[in-house]
């Protein structure tokens, strides 16, 4: 190759890798519009939970063809700009940098709200640890808005009580009550710190009554699930039970049984750290 073409070679890349640059930042910032769009509309009031899930499905649809691309385009434009050392490679790499992080959290969202590869959650949203004697709302009751789901057990209309039942027990065999040889008043405190540590907005917490009532408010769609907690009595021994139902929607792909794991094991936790202290004090 003739020196004069050498020479010509980075003019003609020129305006190619400019559009190239361009076109990742465009297409990442596009994707990640979109989807956060799901979540936004939601937001400010201007669609329901089924306009946002339906744009969230149309963007999980699109950007792995979409995220793919930018990253392939972003990694040839930069090296392009490197090997060239083009005049405006650093603003040409940036570009295309944000173009594919972009781009990447676009994908990546709508794939956080599908499930583990093999794993198939029941189509249920009403969960607890006591299947037979389910812990019943009170205080929470006229927070519910009349297009709520029920809150009788196995009130939904796809499943009956017993068949709600099954597939808990069926799906998630370790959600059973909890039993401890402890005072009333010292797992209740327990269990309110967990509440209080997990950020749910606590609507009642009445020891009198043996009951703790809540409300989790879910950070993309905005879904308000409800929780009840109750501590029963059972051969001197405290028996805590809890139960977490959705607002809306018929299947929570595995939220409410997550939402209980979550407080079992920060109220356990809790329980770790007196014992230490009770091991400690007595040395």
């Amino acid at each position: 190759m003739s020196p004069i073409a050498q020479s010509s070679l980075p003019n003609k890349l020129d305006i190619p890798l400019r559009l190239s640059a361009l076109l990742v930042l465009f297409a990442g910032v596009s994707l990640g519009l979109f989807t956060l769009s799901s979540a936004v509309g939601i937001w400010v009031g201007a669609w329901d939970f089924r306009t946002g899930l339906g744009i969230l499905r149309m963007a999980n649809t699109a950007a792995p063809y979409l995220f793919w691309s930018c990253l392939a385009l972003g990694i040839a434009t930069a090296l392009f700009a490197l090997l060239m050392a083009h005049q405006d490679r650093g603003r040409l790499i940036v570009y295309a940098g944000i173009g594919t992080a972009i781009a990447a959290l676009g994908y990546a969202v709508p794939e956080s709200f599908r499930p583990p590869e093999g794993v198939n959650y029941p189509m249920i949203h009403d969960i607890t640890t006591n299947t037979d004697y389910p812990p019943q709302f009170v205080d929470i009751l006229p927070l519910r808005g009349t297009e709520s789901n029920s809150v009788l057990y196995g009130g939904a209309e796809n499943v009956t009580a017993e068949e709600l039942a099954a597939l808990t027990k069926e799906a998630y065999p370790d959600l059973v009550p909890r039993v401890y040889d402890e005072r009333h008043a010292d797992v209740y405190r327990r269990a309110l710190n967990a509440v209080e540590t997990l950020g749910w907005e606590i609507v009642s917490a009445d020891f009198d009554s043996r009951r703790i009532e809540a409300t989790d408010t879910t950070l993309w769609f905005r879904f308000k699930d409800d929780i009840v907690i109750t501590f029963g009595t059972q051969s001197n021994n405290v028996v805590v039970n809890a139960r977490s139902t959705s607002r809306v929607g018929v299947g929570d792909v595995g939220a409410n049984a997550a939402r209980l794991r979550r407080f079992a094991l920060l109220e356990r936790d809790g329980l770790l750290r007196v014992l230490r202290q009770q091991g400690t004090s007595g040395k």
